[in-house]
């Protein structure tokens, strides 16, 4: 069991675990330090600069990387802290694509939480000058886009990729005011190794890396994901009878919230015209929707029909473990052969 101490964070008594950072034991308490790069799922960098903090009378660390210890004095906000932070922001800002209104991450933007929370206001920017930077946008993804314009640099999509998904697809290019992240060669997403599993998508904290089609549900259902027999857990988005936004659901143990490209964005069949809502039989050549009832009395029926050598299975990877094993063993006894096959061994 995790050791736990206490330590004071602008004055509050925080009760702090080992292994957490100062900006864990601030956000768990609800203080608030600012953040860009920081994310629960990963290594901290303290590349943002923003989560500086004065501790024990004015020495300044990056909470994100600094450990908290017990007994220490922490300030989160000073007059020198401010005046850094405020510095930081506008550089990020003025190399920043700030049309917000047409910007995908508007409403859930980091930056600009941050900018607001600094009351960083237009006048305060007129003496920077802005980088003017104009790079192409990568759309070669079928699932979602990039714009280096609009990204801080802040490293989480680079890091997701290798720490979560175990691909490194994603590095920085270039140095100085010229570094972007980009793929390897500075190619297309589609010509890259990457997966597009999306996981850099869902955490990246503008609007750098967004789905092609974002959809806002009105209502969230959990569900378990019907692709394959692993079992991620899900929150599949719905607007009115439509299924517009699929998120992984992070108190899964299975996946822990992560989910493939299938499960994120394979999605479209449910609503697709052409899907099959009833079974379908063959009479007089043609076929016409039937009864389950019908369908399985059929199938019963042509299976009777079929024990022995004339009956074979095929068992599939988007079965559970049980049902796989089900189709086994009524393969074995019921239908009395041992021509079973499954789909993983081809």
């Amino acid at each position: 069991m995790a050791e736990h101490f206490k330590l004071t964070i602008d004055g509050q008594t925080v009760v702090a675990e080992e292994g957490m950072t100062i900006l864990d034991a601030a956000l768990a308490s609800n203080i608030y330090i600012p953040h860009l790069c920081n994310h629960p799922d990963l290594t901290p960098v303290g590349a943002c600069r923003m989560c500086g903090v004065e501790v024990d009378g004015g020495r300044m660390v990056m909470s994100c990387m600094t450990p908290a210890k017990a007994n220490i004095d922490v300030v989160t906000d000073s007059p020198d802290i401010e005046k850094s932070r405020k510095v930081t922001m506008k550089l990020m800002i003025m190399d920043h694509n700030m049309d917000c209104l047409a910007c995908e991450a508007a409403e859930k933007c980091d930056l600009l939480r941050v900018a607001s929370y600094l009351g960083i206001q237009p006048d305060q920017l007129e003496n920077m000058r802005p980088l003017g930077r104009d790079l192409p946008l990568d759309t070669s993804n079928p699932f979602f886009q990039f714009d280096a314009n609009k990204c801080i640099l802040c490293g989480i999509c680079v890091r997701t990729c290798e720490e979560i998904v175990g691909l490194s697809a994603l590095g920085y290019i270039n140095r100085g005011f010229k570094t972007v992240v980009g793929t390897f060669g500075n190619k297309g997403f589609v010509d890259s190794v990457c997966e597009s599993c999306g996981e850099c998508v869902v955490r990246c904290p503008v609007g750098a890396l967004v789905p092609k089609k974002p959809g806002i549900a009105t209502r969230e259902v959990r569900t378990i994901c019907a692709y394959c027999g692993v079992g991620c857990g899900m929150y599949v988005g719905v607007k009115g009878d439509q299924i517009v936004s699929v998120r992984g659901d992070r108190e899964s143990p299975v996946n822990l919230g992560s989910l493939c490209v299938k499960g994120r964005y394979g999605f479209n069949y449910i609503n697709h015209p052409d899907r099959l809502t009833s079974p379908l039989i063959k009479k007089d050549g043609e076929f016409v929707k039937a009864s389950w009832d019908e369908a399985l009395a059929l199938i019963a029926s042509k299976f009777k029909e079929s024990k022995g050598n004339k009956f074979a299975a095929l068992t599939s990877a988007k079965c559970t473990n049980e049902d796989n094993y089900l189709v086994q063993k009524f393969t074995r006894l019921v239908m009395e052969t041992n021509t079973i096959d499954h789909c993983a061994r081809l």
